[in-house]
């Protein structure tokens, strides 16, 4: 994985007439150091022996040709490595003030201190290239070009204002300072400039990004690591010229692609794996040799260990083609994950797979919505399979059959079966469907969950099928959404929440005790331990903290400020009997328990 991990001396690092430079990604972050971290390095190089370490850098080194300068990507270290260049740079132009009072020992240290800034054989001709945001390169140039290491360079407005010119002109400030209170400029500047080409730095080389990124990983006490998806963008950003594209537009099509995911790293890293997932067998096709016709060179399944080395070949064999395609998956993703505000006839049942849980088979509705013209699926067979899959990951997550781990498996075989089966229209739908019977838990053993502790087993889920059952009974006229949230306490609460008829908590009140167990507060508790978490005794209501240990008719009448029910009688069809009832008992729990496990049994039958 590492090609080479060496403590250097800052000598070594800026090399005079060094076979090698340092680029730093485009649009990699900015320099943001400031005075805070200037002094502390300055201070440090001065202030401790020779020899003293100043931290890492880790590189990637992309040469192929032995003859050419080597350029070394650096993917970590960046504001050190340019806050070094710089201060080398300050050094040397003082020193170029005070060249005449150079004795003969001591010439050689102007024209090698220079060999160290400039490299012949970089694009740039300098031992190092910054990134371009916020005039980053452009501001280095100025410097550079000031000092005569540059032929020519674009000053841009306000450049004495932004960090790469304040940099150099806090370490001019400090030598100047230096000089002034030893008295002996050349002296002063020598001992500084050994100072700081004594500094050890450590070097780590490594041969790819996804080899950088697994260094990352085993790096824990690294501050902000890169993520995959960062070091994806450098990759894709560093590819854009070698592949006919401007770096500007690469970088507006990578934003417009996580505008897509939204700002969750977890979904965006999950859409990558499951673009892979879905469309493994055509993203696999270039890479096959005549004998792999039904082989993964890019591995057979994305997970977040090798998410980088699969994107970096994809990314490095065909930038354009990469692009324009996950552009496509991007903006249909970001219909499944409901992140755009566009209503469609597939939104209320997508809405209902998200509230489910229901994320893993999302690479199979990619597959889908990506290729519905060519597998000639109507919008109603894709709007079922969506209904479906619903009903599969209600029965899924209350049994918890089959295994989590099976999932990413199973959809991406019924995406095989699909293009090995040359499958088109209705038969695609069937397929899928028989697939999900035949991996689905039986009834008899849905039923048995359903009749089990439902909410202390999944309380997602639980919520999810008793707001179900409720907003089966709701007219256009009635509709209520029961997944609202509201603000309270500074958090995002729903203002329709699950509650506990038989309440939860060990301290039972004595109401509870007389009305559920005649008083006999040992039977109570037995009766707590047994039917507390059980379906028939939970219900929905307005949130709950007012509800709480209420008795049973406080909670049936309760009222909010508004002199609305907000209890039992708050007309949800749920709720119909409850408000009817003036006591609750095991035998109530029982029953209805019974009567709830009758209705989603119909409801998520397959």
């Amino acid at each position: 994985m590492i090609k080479s991990v060496h403590d250097y001396q800052i000598d070594d690092v800026f090399k005079k007439d060094a076979g090698f430079c340092y680029m730093i990604p485009k649009y990699q972050r900015e320099y943001t150091w400031g005075q805070y971290q200037w002094k502390d390095l300055y201070d440090d190089i001065c202030e401790n022996d020779n020899g003293y370490f100043i931290g890492s850098i880790i590189c990637i080194d992309n040469s192929s040709d032995a003859f050419q300068t080597k350029e070394l990507e650096v993917v970590d270290g960046q504001q050190r490595l340019t806050t070094l260049c710089l201060l080398l740079t300050a050094i040397y132009n003082r020193l170029k003030i005070h060249k005449d009072e150079l004795d003969e020992d001591d010439e050689d240290e102007l024209p090698a201190l220079r060999k160290s800034i400039i490299c012949k054989g970089a694009s740039n001709g300098l031992i190092l290239c910054p990134q371009i945001q916020n005039h980053n390169q452009a501001d280095f140039n100025v410097v550079m070009y000031e000092n005569g290491l540059l032929k020519s360079a674009k000053r841009e407005k306000n450049w004495g204002n932004r960090k790469i010119a304040k940099c150099y002109k806090y370490f001019l400030q400090r030598l100047d300072q230096d000089i002034e209170e030893s008295g002996d400029a050349v002296k002063t500047l020598l001992e500084i400039k050994s100072k700081v080409s004594k500094a050890v730095l450590v070097k780590i080389e490594v041969g790819s990004h996804a080899e950088a990124y697994t260094l990352f990983e085993s790096l824990n006490n690294r501050g902000t690591p890169l993520t995959a998806i960062d070091l994806m963008k450098n990759l894709i950003l560093a590819r854009a010229e070698r592949s006919g594209m401007t770096c500007d537009d690469c970088f507006e099509d990578w934003q417009t692609l996580l505008g897509y995911l939204t700002d969750d790293y977890s979904t965006q890293e999950r859409f990558f794996r499951q673009y892979y997932n879905a469309f493994k067998n055509r993203l696999n096709e270039p890479f096959r040799t005549d004998g792999q016709r039904k082989k993964d060179p890019l591995g057979y399944i994305a997970t977040r260990s090798n998410l980088l080395s699969i994107f970096e070949e994809l990314i490095s064999r065909d930038l354009s083609g990469f692009m324009s395609d996950i552009l496509v998956c991007g903006e249909i993703y970001s219909r499944l994950i409901l992140s755009t505000d566009d209503k469609t006839k597939y939104t209320n049942s997508l809405t209902d797979l998200s509230r489910i849980q229901g994320a893993p088979s999302y690479l199979l509705l990619m597959y889908l919505f990506k290729n519905q013209a060519t597998l000639e699926v109507a919008d109603a067979d894709i709007l079922e399979t969506i209904k479906l899959l619903t009903r599969f990951f209600v029965r899924r997550n209350i049994t918890d059959t089959p295994n989590t781990r099976d999932l990413n498996k199973i959809f991406m075989q019924i995406i095989s079966d699909v293009e090995e089966g040359k499958l088109t229209g209705t038969a695609i739908y069937q397929h899928i469907y028989d697939e999900l019977v035949r991996w689905s838990a039986t009834d008899e053993l849905f039923e048995e969950k359903l009749k089990g502790d439902i909410y202390e087993e999944n309380v997602g889920v639980a919520r999810f099928v008793l707001c179900a059952i409720a907003q089966k009974h709701m007219t256009n006229e009635t509709w209520t959404d029961l997944w609202e949230q509201n603000d309270y306490g500074g958090k995002k609460v729903f203002k329709w929440t699950i509650e506990h008829i038989f309440p939860e908590g060990k301290n039972i009140p004595d109401k509870w005790v007389d009305m559920i167990a005649a008083g006999d507060r040992n039977l109570a508790n037995e009766y707590l331990e047994q039917y507390v978490h059980k379906i028939g005794n939970l219900t929905v209501t307005g949130y709950n903290s007012t509800l709480s240990n209420l008795s049973f008719v406080e909670k049936r009448d309760r009222l909010n400020a508004q002199k609305l029910y907000v209890g039992y009688k708050n007309g949800l069809e749920i709720n119909k009997e409850l408000a009817e009832k003036d006591a609750w008992t095991v035998r109530d729990i029982i029953d209805r328990t019974d009567e709830l496990v009758e209705m989603l049994l119909d409801m998520y039958k397959l």
